[in-house]
């Protein structure tokens, strides 16, 4: 889904929405993000990847059936990078939410330079899904009923893991009360930038919990204000 400001702009964006792999935050994740950004000069487009779906996460039917699985996500995303690429903008980022945000991550860290994001927000992601801090459903629903314990591609798509392949700035913030992803995904991120020396922003807030996007409604006060911090990040580091 494409959401353009009236004029012709520099700056696009790629929103991946959360939803554990399994389904999609459209809306709160989604087209509430789109026309957020939108308001504020910069083109997005909202990317519905491929996910587990309620049915096969909840009967297990992965066992017998394909489904939607890793790489299926990535290359979605890469997909549509190359397509928003092809519009002529000059700065193609990609925000994530959630298992959303382990994607935009996953396309920092893996993604063909050409075509990889110019700038990550990821917010309150999915981080690591080999820590003893991995958000478990989102683990299953991105790798299916078996390879979900194969610890060597669990620690090939730990994101943390890999932040020395990162080559563009980060945004990350997280809320500290997190009930869904544990705050320690963040917290690895941002320690392991940090000691790469890749440039990023990491700020926690106290509180706030998950899956509020950008609806006030939905967070506190002062984790609503990320969307303040993202817009003032940006502007430094787009020249």
């Amino acid at each position: 889904m494409e959401f353009l400001p009236e004029k012709p702009v520099k700056t696009a964006v790629v929103i991946c929405p959360g939803g554990s792999y399994c389904w999609l935050s459209k809306k709160y994740e989604g087209t509430e993000v789109a026309e957020w950004l939108k308001e504020n000069g910069i083109a997005a487009y909202v990317l519905y990847y491929p996910t587990a779906g309620w049915a096969a996460y909840a009967w297990h039917t992965r066992y017998f059936f394909r489904g939607n699985q890793y790489p299926d996500q990535i290359r979605a995303l890469e997909k549509t990078l190359k397509m928003v690429r092809s519009k002529g903008h000059r700065s193609v980022g990609a925000m994530g939410f959630s298992a959303g945000g382990h994607l935009v991550l996953n396309a920092a860290e893996y993604t063909a330079k050409d075509i990889a994001p110019d700038f990550v927000a990821a917010i309150y992601p999915v981080v690591t899904l080999s820590h003893p801090d991995v958000h478990r459903r989102s683990r299953r629903g991105l790798l299916g009923e078996r390879r979900w314990k194969d610890r060597k591609i669990c620690d090939s798509l730990s994101m943390e893991k890999h932040a020395d392949r990162i080559t563009c700035p980060v945004f990350l913030i997280n809320c500290e009360d997190d009930p869904i992803v544990k705050k320690h995904n963040s917290e690895l991120m941002d320690s392991a930038l940090a000691v790469n020396n890749k440039p990023h922003f990491y700020h926690q807030f106290k509180t706030g919990g998950h899956g509020f996007g950008v609806n006030a409604r939905r967070t506190s006060t002062s984790a609503i204000s990320w969307k303040r911090l993202f817009l003032r990040w940006l502007k430094e580091i787009i020249h």
